[in-house]
């Protein structure tokens, strides 16, 4: 009988292909980098300081990601568990912030909550303005950063073992006591590792948030107003804190990720 050598390794070709790419991805991170002095990346922190960017990115992505987290794990678990008609569309609809430009996703937002939009009319008789206002951001920053959270978190939740949440309901407890003493804290690595990424969609956030509130400036705002003001060289700096930001992301996310593969693997 004859032998098949076995092959392992991948062609030459796929590799130079992928590795074309990733060249691709990195080279414009490196003339960044050439192009930042320490002098203009400090002043650049103060700039961005004194303009309120950085403490309005860091606080109004964190309430919005905490907001997700509240809203957004809760439809994970309907759409991992729940079995209705129209669950197909529901979970393609928690999709549709990603297929849509964030500039159209600002207009949409505008034609709700603007100043002369039905809701938005109905909060200003309130005294609640949700456009140029912390608001405002906060809702732009949801409507991009939502599905990051809500999709690791349905994967987290279909790989928990429902026979674990049977053994639950046999031994007597409600199905929200199994969800909060079974279900969630089994998927919460998963939806730990999906955190991260929703605050830096949220920080990050540009169209949404320059077409609902312009004022108070984010970083990604100013980022925009000083490359109109000063051109490339004055934006590189404040690209370099949005970079730095998700390069300490990613970091967190990787590290979540590996403890959660050495709890299942040992």
């Amino acid at each position: 009988m004859r032998v098949i050598p076995r092959r392992t390794g991948v062609p030459w070709p796929l590799n130079a292909a992928g590795l074309l790419l990733v060249g691709y991805l990195v080279t414009p991170f490196l003339f960044g980098l050439v192009g930042l002095d320490a002098r203009g990346l400090v002043a650049a922190l103060r700039e961005a300081a004194s303009a309120g960017a950085i403490m309005t990115s860091l606080e109004t992505a964190t309430l919005s990601t905490l907001l997700v987290i509240v809203l957004g794990v809760p439809l994970a678990y309907l759409l991992a568990r729940g079995e209705f008609v129209g669950k197909a569309v529901l979970g393609a609809l928690v999709y549709l912030p990603l297929v849509i430009p964030p500039l159209v996703g600002g207009v949409l937002l505008l034609a709700m909550y603007g100043p002369y939009a039905p809701v938005g009319r109905w909060l200003g008789d309130r005294g609640i303005q949700i456009t140029d206002a912390w608001p405002g951001i906060v809702l732009a920053q949801m409507f991009v950063s939502a599905p990051y959270l809500v999709v690791a978190a349905r994967v987290a939740f279909e790989s928990v073992d429902p026979a674990l949440e049977q053994v639950s309901y046999a031994l007597g407890k409600p199905p929200l006591v199994t969800f909060f003493r079974v279900s969630l804290p089994l998927a919460w690595p998963g939806i730990l590792a999906g955190v991260p990424l929703a605050w830096l969609r949220a920080l990050g956030e540009f169209g949404a948030t320059v077409m609902v509130a312009y004022h108070p400036y984010t970083l990604p705002v100013y980022l925009f107003v000083r490359f109109g003001a000063r051109g490339v060289g004055a934006a590189l700096p404040v690209a370099a804190i949005l970079l730095a930001a998700g390069i300490a992301v990613l970091a967190v996310v990787q590290g979540v990720l590996r403890r959660s593969a050495g709890r299942i693997v040992p």
